[in-house]
């Protein structure tokens, strides 16, 4: 084993416990913001702009983050997300003491950072990787999510009966836990992701070749990294179009929910766990191949779940399953192909430009899905998310039998 394996093997620990400690802070912090913003508020709107603050708040922290990363390497760039994230879950909880919704909008912002860095963690999974295990490093650093992001939520319950105790109000308590959380990530990476990944993947480039920011990177994409780029974009905002409106598809048939958390929960699951086996394919039958499974799943799972009847939770969990290994096929074969398709140099500014596209993306996509289905049906989202992936099926197809990797 080289030295250079060794740390990779030592990155991939740390950034695994990292996701766990993001995904479960994250999750129990989004899973209570709409409704302790709705009460706050007493408006249902309100409640809704939570979520959008959050998603906004990662996408505006998502090219800072790659400048530092590629000035400083990529334990600085963490480092600040997780720590930002962590100041803005601990103003969340001061918010809900005071009962302003508008200081909590403002955290949420500041909170959606941590969402960032654990984005741009599956980056720093990639920067040492071999090329032929690439795509199952990124998987593996996506997989780690798993559990974080299943046990989050159920620790929401528990943190507000912490706080009540402590005298605050019950919603302050998993602003709290999340706050807790993000520290440990941010304290994990500042303490144990030496060397870092970046710098010692940059120390082989020679010092005379210099940083470019995003836009210059953007122009300068190959095809192969631009089909990249929009696929990992495409794949996001199609999974949070139709999953956001799910639970308001199933509310109309008088759903419990119970039921709405469970099709939702093996939503989330589906999102991690299939990410090891979409990465070996990846790294077997190529980048562009699986991107075009996912592109094949997600037009399956709108087919699927937008068909199925209000009262139908088989059916929608199984539209929402597809829609999850969709996004999960489209992130990991898509954030292998982009990181190869330019230099070391580039790839903080290319990463961060992905994510940059992801979260808003995500944020237009939950929007325009609210319109459609305010306007239409939810059958037409699922029509509207279905035609939406069919350019990237058939780019990606052309593209495999021109063999572009």
């Amino acid at each position: 084993m080289t030295v250079v394996d060794a740390v990779q093997r030592r990155v991939l620990r740390v950034l695994a416990v990292t996701q766990v400690l993001g995904a479960a802070g994250v999750t129990i912090g989004l899973a209570v913001s709409t409704l302790i913003a709705a009460v706050l508020a007493d408006s249902d709107a309100v409640g809704g702009m939570a979520q959008t603050a959050a998603v906004l708040g990662a996408a505006v922290f998502a090219l800072p983050a790659a400048r530092l990363a590629a000035r400083s390497g990529r334990r600085p760039a963490l480092v600040l997300g997780y720590g930002a994230g962590a100041v803005g879950a601990a103003v969340a909880a001061c918010a809900v003491v005071l009962g302003s919704w508008q200081v909590l909008l403002v955290a949420l912002v500041l909170f959606g950072a941590a969402s960032s860095a654990n984005l741009a963690a599956r980056y720093a999974g990639a920067d040492l990787a071999h090329p032929h295990r690439r795509a199952r490093s990124v998987a593996l650093v996506v997989w780690a999510a798993t559990v974080g992001a299943v046990a989050g939520p159920n620790l929401a319950d528990p943190a507000g009966r912490v706080a009540v105790r402590l005298g605050l109000p019950v919603g302050a308590g998993p602003y709290l836990m999340s706050a807790v959380l993000f520290g440990l990530a941010a304290w994990v990476v500042l303490r144990f992701l030496r060397p870092d990944p970046l710098v010692l993947a940059k120390s082989a480039v020679a010092p005379s070749v210099g940083t470019r920011r995003s836009v210059a990177v953007w122009r300068s994409l190959p095809p192969a990294g631009k089909l990249a780029l929009g696929g990992v974009t495409l794949c996001h905002t199609a999974m949070v179009g139709l999953m956001s409106m799910t639970p308001v598809h199933m509310e109309h048939a008088g759903s419990s929910l119970r039921v709405v958390g469970v099709v939702i929960s093996l939503h989330v699951a589906a999102m991690y766990a299939a990410s090891p086996l979409f990465g070996w394919m990846a790294d077997r039958l190529g980048r562009v191949p699986v991107l075009a499974i996912g592109a094949a799943l997600v037009v399956a799972a709108s087919g699927i779940a937008g068909m199925a009847p209000s009262h139908d939770a088989p059916q929608l969990a199984a539209g929402l399953a597809l829609l999850a290994f969709g996004w999960s096929a489209g992130v990991v074969a898509g954030s292998a192909l982009l990181t190869e398709s330019v230099a070391v140099v580039d790839r903080p500014a290319a990463q961060g430009l992905s994510d940059l596209c992801m979260n808003v993306g995500g944020a237009l996509g939950g929007v325009a899905a609210g319109v459609v289905v305010t306007a239409w049906s939810y059958a037409a989202l699922g029509l509207l998310v279905g035609f939406t992936a069919l350019p990237l099926l058939v780019t990606c197809l052309f593209a495999s039998l021109q063999r572009v990797r």
